[in-house]
């Protein structure tokens, strides 16, 4: 079988954020299937089977003057694919008790250790919203609860949740690749029994939970807050993510409507991720 060949995008962006999530958002919509955030702005990879130079056209961000946005393109063949990721998969470090790595990262000394393969799929803990939810379940029990991780990407947070005793836990996503590399990454640090599903909100039907996370975007979260309220049992905990700071009152708001109290938000670089108490 011939390599397949990747094209990839290496975008510098002024300002960082938000412009990298907007970039990320609309060449996720035309094709491009994998991407890494570092400080400068985004790589974007697609395979070149589905490439057309004119496609990067389409990307509204680009045309936009409130962000200086610059790239270059290369190919890579898959022989060279493996290089390039471990190039650019920094280890993730939070606090002191929990590490994401890559399986070519070197074993660390803490007492939760995630492995992930750093395939295209949102949620490796480089992202500021999964590395506060990452240090929200740090500082939760969640010995012998219910969990559902919503918008799970590579499932990181339901398998920390799982390190730290829940169960059962579920994990849901929308995105077929990344069901797929959560049910890779479950069973990579030994949590078979996680629960990995593919599809949105109208999987919760009937279904109850001591805890939900869900780190998606502010829209999709309050279309789907009465749905995770719904799904709460009493005296359980909602986090959410995926959003700004000037936000929070909107999606604080929403959650008081379904009789679930604001209980403290983590920021960090104006994202943050907000527990509720139902």
């Amino acid at each position: 079988m011939a390599n397949i060949i990747y094209i990839e995008y290496a975008f510098t962006v002024t300002p960082v954020q938000p412009t990298s999530d907007i970039l990320i958002a609309e060449l996720g919509e035309i094709g491009f299937e994998s991407f890494v955030e570092n400080e400068n702005g985004v790589l974007a990879y697609i395979q070149k089977t589905d490439w057309e130079e004119s496609m990067i056209d389409a990307i509204d961000i680009l045309k936009n003057d409130n962000f200086k946005i610059e790239y270059t393109v290369k190919e890579i063949e898959q022989e060279n694919w493996n290089a390039t990721w471990e190039e650019n998969f920094k280890l993730i470090q939070v606090d002191d008790a929990c590490v994401v790595r890559a399986p070519f990262h070197d074993a660390p000394v803490v007492e939760y250790d995630i492995v992930i393969e750093p395939k295209m799929s949102f949620g490796t803990g480089h992202h500021e919203t999964t590395f506060m939810m990452l240090k929200h379940i740090l500082e939760n029990d969640f010995t012998k609860k219910s969990v559902l991780d919503m918008g799970s990407g590579t499932g990181v947070l339901a398998i920390l949740a799982a390190m730290k005793g829940a169960a059962p836990v579920e994990a849901i996503d929308i995105d077929n690749w990344c069901y797929l590399n959560a049910k890779e990454n479950v069973e990579r640090n030994g949590f078979p029994n996680i629960q990995v599903l593919e599809g949105d909100a109208s999987l919760l039907k009937n279904k109850k939970f001591d805890v939900i996370i869900a780190n998606i975007n502010r829209n999709i979260l309050l279309a789907d807050i009465p749905i995770y309220a719904a799904c709460l049992n009493s005296g359980g905990s909602l986090f959410l993510s995926g959003f700004y700071q000037e936000d929070l009152k909107m999606i604080s708001d929403k959650c008081q409507e379904h009789s679930l109290k604001f209980e403290k938000n983590l920021e960090k670089n104006n994202w943050v991720a907000a527990k509720y108490v139902f």
